[in-house]
């Protein structure tokens, strides 16, 4: 083969090599993944928990963006949404919920897939009188204990009497006093740090 060949060989080859890599197929890019669902407050398990007024839920409806969003539980019980209207959430845990609006959905969506999220809650309360901070109604938290309920009204004041602290509580219809040694469940004793129901009345003297 002449030289002149060869020369223009060894100009053409690592264009064509060149051109072979760039036709190759780009790498297919990594799939996105599907946005996981909101955690649940704390406490709120969907199995137990039971929705109450004022809180605040998570309704998605799978692959159906305009039917999902947060929703505030009315003081009638009622949640609002896209195409059912009213719904009753008050009284039903988030499950028996999802399971009442994937039915009621049925009608406008095939198979729907629904799921419910407490996001926040604050249909229970429990009430703090006297020498603490910060008197009124606190949002109680699943389990909130005595001292958990009075640190969270910011604690007691210099004037408070610890050994007079009790708790009034209307239980099955029945108003009931309990004592409280708050000294004892700070030192650790855990059957002085009672754990709390919704509705109780915390009295600092």
């Amino acid at each position: 083969m002449k030289p002149a060949r060869l020369l223009v060989l060894a100009l053409i080859l690592p264009s064509l090599f060149c051109f072979a890599q760039d036709k190759a197929p780009a790498t297919k890019p990594a799939e996105v993944a599907a946005p996981s669902a909101p955690a649940p407050a704390p406490g709120a398990s969907s199995d137990t928990y039971i929705i109450g007024a004022s809180d605040e839920l998570t309704v998605t409806v799978w692959k159906e963006t305009t039917l999902s969003g947060n929703v505030l539980v009315r003081p009638d019980g009622m949640i609002s949404l896209a195409l059912l209207g009213d719904v009753q959430a008050a009284g039903l845990t988030p499950l028996q919920l999802a399971d009442q609006i994937a039915t009621k959905l049925k009608k406008f969506v095939h198979d729907p897939n629904v799921s419910v999220v407490i996001s926040q809650i604050h249909s229970k309360v429990i009430y703090l009188l006297g020498e603490v901070n910060k008197k009124g109604p606190v949002d109680m938290t699943p389990g909130m204990t005595l001292l958990e309920a009075i640190s969270s009204a910011g604690g007691l004041t210099d004037y408070a009497n610890a050994k007079k602290i009790y708790i009034l509580r209307v239980e099955a219809g029945k108003h009931e006093t309990i004592q409280a040694h708050y000294k004892e469940a700070l030192k650790g004793d855990s059957a002085s740090n009672l754990a709390l129901q919704a509705g109780d009345t915390i009295v600092v003297p």
